[in-house]
């Protein structure tokens, strides 16, 4: 087994100062961030434990994380029970790649979504903090069974059976299908996905679609561009109404930058924009508007293993939806982090 892991704390100022409100709604937060959300305060974002055996033809892989990135994934509103959240794993599936099936590979159990152009794990983004995409537009993770194939010397499809968004089990009884595409060649990659099925708890009546896309542009070894796209929507209907009832949809475009400047150091930056019109109907954000996000990030690498990042990230909407001290809100939100990641692997 190939083992690896790390741990990911930061230190996070909101410029707002979010202070906790008697109703519980400030909690002193980041709003619209992930896993780096908590503000004012030194947090652990993740601590993470890696065993994996590529297959060959079986093949395993278990994720075990720990601190608030392991509450938010697995506390999503779509899961039976607030226990969820401490069964601590990221993902834990089996694999089999029969040696005579030209590449084709087969994954059984959790896994991380293959939409967005981030990932959980901050070590392996530009930036520190998620995007507007990341947290509000994708699933974090599936269960079921994922196939992946190649089709050509550049292009690997895939077809994903699984139970929906951030579920291992279900109460609707349905299966969502995901679609997938990675075109990768010299000095551009694009990936192209497709998720689609019934969401909506107690009853297969209404659908929800996501069409995810990322081009991702690699002209150098030190310079590299992508372009995110998102669209979603989701039909909602409920038991007690038969039928299908309102369509709610979002989507956004992310556009990030990243320099290597040296061996130790690299620059990035990122700007988004978001448009969430239905939330007065359970969108994403809980408030109809259009958002804008930039981020710039500082990186440098101490030694192999460790390395900080400071990133400044300001949050800008057309409506007052950003917590400022302990009564008022404001159209945005600026803050500025330092994070600190050590990690190790793979050993055998």
């Amino acid at each position: 087994m190939d083992i690896s892991g790390f741990i990911d704390g930061y230190y996070s100022l909101n410029f707002n100062r979010p202070a906790t409100g008697g109703d519980g709604d400030f909690d002193q937060v980041n709003q619209l961030y992930n896993f780096n959300d908590k503000t004012d305060q030194f947090n652990l974002s993740a601590a993470k434990f890696t065993l994996n055996h590529d297959p060959d033809p079986i093949g395993a892989h278990l994720d075990m994380i720990f601190g608030r990135t392991n509450t938010l994934i697995n506390s999503a509103p779509t899961n039976s029970s607030a226990a969820d959240q401490l069964n601590y794993i990221e993902q834990a599936f089996l694999s089999l790649k029969p040696p005579k099936a030209k590449g084709f590979e087969l994954d059984f159990g959790k896994f991380v979504t293959s939409a967005g152009a981030e990932v959980i794990e901050a070590k392996d983004n530009w930036n520190y903090s998620r995007s507007l995409l990341f947290v509000n537009a994708i699933p974090y993770w599936h269960f079921g069974a994922r196939t992946s194939i190649p089709v050509s010397k550049t292009e690997t499809i895939g077809v994903q059976l699984v139970n929906g968004w951030n579920n291992v089990s279900k109460s609707n009884g349905g299966v969502t299908v995901g679609l997938t595409s990675a075109l990768v060649k010299t000095k551009y990659t694009w990936d192209l996905n497709y998720y689609g099925g019934p969401e909506n708890p107690n009853t297969t009546n209404g659908m929800r679609n996501l069409i995810d896309t990322t081009l991702l542009f690699t002209p150098n070894a030190k310079f590299n561009a992508y372009i995110n796209y998102d669209y979603g929507q989701n039909r909602d209907a409920s038991a007690s109404h038969g039928g299908d009832g309102m369509l709610i949809h979002w989507q956004g475009i992310a556009a990030a930058i990243h320099e290597q400047v040296n061996g130790k150091s690299a620059v990035a930056a990122r700007f988004e924009y978001f448009n969430d019109p239905n939330s007065a109907n359970n969108g994403p954000t809980g408030m109809d508007q259009h958002l804008y996000e930039f981020t710039g990030t500082y990186e440098y690498k101490w030694i192999e293993g460790l390395l900080t990042r400071i990133e400044y990230r300001g949050d800008f909407s057309n409506v007052a939806y950003f917590h400022k001290d302990g009564a008022s809100t404001v159209d945005s939100q600026s803050t500025l982090t330092v994070a600190f990641i050590a990690f190790f692997g793979p050993k055998r």
